[in-house]
């Protein structure tokens, strides 16, 4: 659930801009993760700065008015430009959200939207354990954040054009987060079920049943190539079946790329030397294990027990410590 809001922004942020202009931005990383950052924006904006010699990120570039996002190859953090902004970031990356913080033209602005990520990330958090009560009580916790959120927005004194973008992003959070809490509730009404079966193509050749894995645990990647949250899973996942190699465990991954696609999956799974269990799923959306499980977003992770009947019918993520801890309780 981590990080559910900062996507929503994500999702949205580009389509806000207008006007042009150029800013200057540094970054001086405690424990980076790499020796570049890349800023992503409007227009398909991509700027890629390298650490110099004295270990900072410089750069001076042109940009699109609006929500930017930057990424170290690990971890990403959005960022508002403006033109004549001049910005320097100082951080930790072994304690990403907690440590950012902003000096310059534009550091109110940027220092918000930092804020804003910890605070999201904290709350979301806390929500995992109202997923377990009742509806009316998920629905209060959201509108007490909503009206708080709109209140340090208004109150903070932004750029007008931050607070535009920001406004019907807040008041489109609950929405978003309140269908994260019905699936979850769909999904868990499908526990301890025996799961149903799936006859999909293997990358290695042939066929491969669910059946064909009983008596051994299944945790289920269902991605696509073309899914960039369903990409960024996957070095954590090696990192996961290396970790648990010769367990009771079998590793799956299931795509639903479209049959147009099947050669671009194909030569991905070759590509980037993916581990585990590479299926094909017969009919992408469509096909009966899919539907069975309700899945219409990706990436969405499934657990099945040696039973066959399904102990996670939504199950933590890679990069979770929450799998981690459930698969050591499992695999001991």
């Amino acid at each position: 659930m981590k990080k559910i809001t900062y996507l929503l922004l994500l999702s949205a942020c580009f389509s806000f801009a207008q006007s042009t202009g150029k800013v200057k931005f540094s970054a001086k990383i405690e424990n980076r993760n790499s020796d570049t950052l890349t800023i992503f924006g409007p227009k398909k904006f991509k700027h890629v700065i390298p650490v110099n010699k004295k270990g900072v990120f410089e750069s001076t570039f042109e940009i699109t008015e609006g929500l930017h996002q930057f990424s170290d190859g690990s971890e990403s953090s959005l960022l508002f430009f403006k033109d004549g902004y001049d910005l320097n970031l100082t951080m930790n990356a072994k304690e990403f959200d907690e440590t950012i913080v902003y000096k310059g033209k534009g550091e109110k602005e940027n220092n918000y939207l930092a804020k804003k990520a910890l605070t999201d990330e904290v709350f979301e958090m806390e929500l995992e354990g109202l997923l377990e009560k009742e509806e009316a009580e998920f629905k209060t916790a959201l509108e007490k954040k909503k009206t708080s959120d709109l209140a340090n927005l208004e109150n903070a004194g932004l750029d007008a054009k931050l607070v535009d973008i920001a406004k019907p992003m807040i008041n489109q959070e609950g929405m978003m987060l309140m269908q994260y809490f019905n699936q979850k509730a769909s999904a868990k009404k499908l526990e301890n079920a025996v799961a149903p079966s799936f006859d999909y193509e293997n990358h290695k050749g042939g066929k491969t049943k669910l059946e064909d894995l009983r008596g051994k645990y299944v945790y289920i990647d269902v991605w696509a190539t073309w899914c960039g949250p369903c990409r960024a899973e996957i070095p954590h996942l090696k990192k996961v079946e290396e970790k648990y190699h010769g367990k009771n465990i079998e590793f799956v991954s299931i795509s639903v790329d479209v049959d147009k696609d099947h050669e671009k999956w194909q030569k991905f799974v070759t590509e980037k030397q993916l581990g585990g269990i590479q299926l094909f799923a017969d009919k992408n959306w469509n096909s009966d294990f899919i539907k069975a499980f309700g899945i219409n977003s990706i990436p969405r992770f499934l657990l099945i027990g040696p039973d066959g009947k399904v102990l996670k019918a939504d199950a933590a993520r890679p990069s979770s410590a929450q799998l981690t801890e459930l698969l050591d309780s499992l695999l001991k």
